[in-house]
């Protein structure tokens, strides 16, 4: 990778949310022969545009295109300089960089968080990667660098925007049950609601249109469908 093909010190990382029907998951990478686990990044070319940049790497990780995606925050502290991770991950791949080669230079992150439909992506590793994998919120193994960091400050503004972005909206089929839903709130609050408040706090939010009963040979136990409403502005 030469310099003249990307911008120098800028990086990006993403934090690609999917929801299995009971928990919160996030794909993370396993770097080749070096035991580093982490989020999906990578850099930014010289003639190309940063949220291009971060969809062109998202499709390569999910196979997705047309993936809810926001920038969230720029991690950008000296203690992130830790060279050695990008030294040791390209000589497990058999590359030998330079003391002074760019990709050994600081580097400040701008991290994304994706919200994906779990069942449709097929997990890609890169050319540095063994792997990349779904792994359950409150299972994830030791991230290099500030990866952890990056993943609480993602879950944070995920909780903070649940309600006033819709959130759950990208991570639920188009219809839903009322019971589909207070699990992916409950999987991103980590904490257990009780059914009674969840449903009257949602409906008197009027954001759900109710549609036929979802029938599965017992009509009394039939639950109601819902979407969500096309919000404007």
């Amino acid at each position: 990778m030469e310099n003249k093909e990307y911008l120098p010190h800028i990086a990006y990382d993403s934090v690609i949310f999917g929801f299995s029907g009971n928990k919160l998951k996030i794909l993370i990478m396993e770097y080749h022969n070096t035991g580093f686990f982490a989020l999906p990044g990578g850099f930014v070319g010289i003639k190309e545009d940063l949220n291009a940049a971060v969809r062109r790497g998202l499709k390569e990780r999910t196979g997705l295109d047309n993936i809810y995606l926001e920038q969230f925050y720029t991690f950008g502290d000296v203690a992130r300089f830790q060279p050695h991770f990008m030294k040791t991950i390209m000589e497990a791949n058999g590359h030998n960089l330079p003391e002074n080669h760019w990709m050994l230079d600081r580097f400040i992150s701008v991290a994304y968080y994706a919200l994906i439909d779990y069942s449709k992506v097929v997990p890609t590793p890169d050319a540095l990667s063994d792997s990349c994998e779904w792994y359950p919120l409150d299972e994830l193994p030791p991230l290099m660098q500030d990866h952890r960091q990056i993943v609480d400050k993602a879950l944070q503004t995920l909780r903070d925007n649940l309600e006033r972005k819709l959130v759950s909206v990208n991570l639920l089929p188009p219809l839903f049950t009322m019971n589909e839903l207070q699990k992916v709130y409950e999987a991103i609050l980590g904490e257990k609601l009780r059914r009674t408040t969840f449903q009257r706090k949602i409906l008197s939010l009027n954001i759900l249109l109710r549609h036929d009963k979802q029938y599965s040979g017992k009509a009394h136990k039939a639950p109601f469908l819902y979407s969500f409403k096309v919000m404007e502005g």
